[in-house]
């Protein structure tokens, strides 16, 4: 085999398959990176047996074949080459080695069999359909913060995506929860999800989907089945498997009945919980919301360091409430409001709250309180 690829390209093909290499590996086939060059392309694949991401690359073969080298080595080596240059792989099968040339540098991997190399047979996809690089990115960023990543539910170790019915449309819906907060977006059901089963999927797909569509417009093609999803951006397939659980009953625990409404400014609001919140303890992250006519009163009580308060004029007619929710969780969901005017909808002090954007956006938000 051998290869002449433009530094650049194969960098970043390196970049997108190489982070779902574990850095510990059991199995040492696993650490390696599969390269394939055939027809004018290099196809790079990696896995770790749950998660599989293919790449495909123009370059110069002459003559083609395969061979697997570690993953990390091979993108620390290209990540430290000169800009601009051409590398050249040159692999023969006999001596089990990969030699990389570019300008005047030269390595030599050991490198393992094609034939070692595991394959995530993805079974048929009974389901299939596009989406806008712009709604899925929108849909993960919204959710993604909430989901859980305490191993003892590893249900919840993830997004949830389903169809659902909201008013009289049909909608594709993301949710994500650890139990504390609970974040909920939804979009026009698109074509081909109709009926699709409700699939769980995890934290280290969903982040690295994240970063391939991370600044991109491409339309994505989702496919999948009970099992297994995936995504195709571009030249670049991602395969994943889903969790094997149930996710919970969540339209239970959103509020339908809280009527006492805050109206208050998003970004005055998330900045003065960011300032009190500087004194509460890392255990706790304690802040209270006391409610009275049209003010809002947070404050923090810290035995260990001290206290803060501050107050925001806040549209607010019911009665008096005090609340306490953990700041950082607030901080989160509030970030996640793109409108002017954040909308809390309250019952009591130790019932969750609902929080969205004043005119819906077709997302939600879930916060348990706190006792303080």
């Amino acid at each position: 085999m051998k290869v002449t690829v433009e530094r650049a390209q194969l960098l970043k093909s390196l970049g997108h398959v190489h982070r779902v290499v574990e850095r510990r590996n059991t199995i040492p086939i696993l650490a390696n990176v599969l390269l394939r060059a055939e027809r004018g392309k290099l196809s790079l694949k990696a896995t770790d047996l749950d998660l599989e991401v293919n790449e495909t690359i123009a370059a110069e073969v002459s003559p083609s074949g395969s061979t697997t080298v570690p993953a990390h080595m091979i993108y620390d080596i290209v990540r430290k080459l000169a800009e601009g240059s051409q590398i050249v792989l040159e692999a023969s099968g006999d001596r089990g080695m990969l030699t990389i040339r570019a300008g005047r540098s030269r390595f030599t991997l050991q490198t393992l069999p094609e034939s070692d190399f595991p394959d995530l047979n993805a079974g048929d996809m009974t389901h299939s359909f596009k989406l806008p690089s712009s709604d899925l990115k929108r849909m993960i960023d919204k959710t993604h913060f909430a989901a859980s990543t305490e191993e003892t539910r590893y249900y919840l170790n993830g997004i949830y995506l389903h169809n659902a019915t909201s008013g009289k449309s049909d909608m594709l819906r993301a949710v994500a929860t650890d139990g504390h907060r609970l974040a909920q977006v939804e979009i026009p059901l698109p074509a081909g999800a109709k009926d699709m089963p409700g699939v769980i999927i995890p934290n280290k797909t969903v982040g690295e989907i994240q970063r391939l569509i991370d600044g991109s417009d491409q339309e994505i093609a989702i496919e999948l089945s009970g099992s297994k999803i995936r995504f195709t951006i571009a030249d670049v397939v991602l395969t994943s498997k889903l969790i094997d659980g149930t996710f919970p009953d969540y339209p239970r625990v959103i509020p339908k009945g809280n009527d006492k409404l805050l109206h208050v400014d998003k970004s005055e609001f998330e900045h003065a919980v960011d300032r009190v919140s500087t004194v509460s303890s890392e255990r706790g992250r304690a802040v209270k919301l006391a409610l009275a006519g049209g003010k809002l009163t947070l404050s923090v009580n810290n035995p260990d360091s001290g206290s803060a308060t501050e107050e925001l004029e806040a549209e607010y007619e019911a009665d008096p409430i005090d609340i306490g929710f953990n700041s950082r969780y607030l901080l989160d969901i509030v970030s996640q409001l793109e409108g002017e005017t954040a909308v809390l909808k309250l019952a009591d002090p130790a019932s969750p709250t609902l929080i969205e954007d004043k005119d819906g956006k077709n997302a939600l938000y879930v916060l348990m309180p706190m006792r303080v």
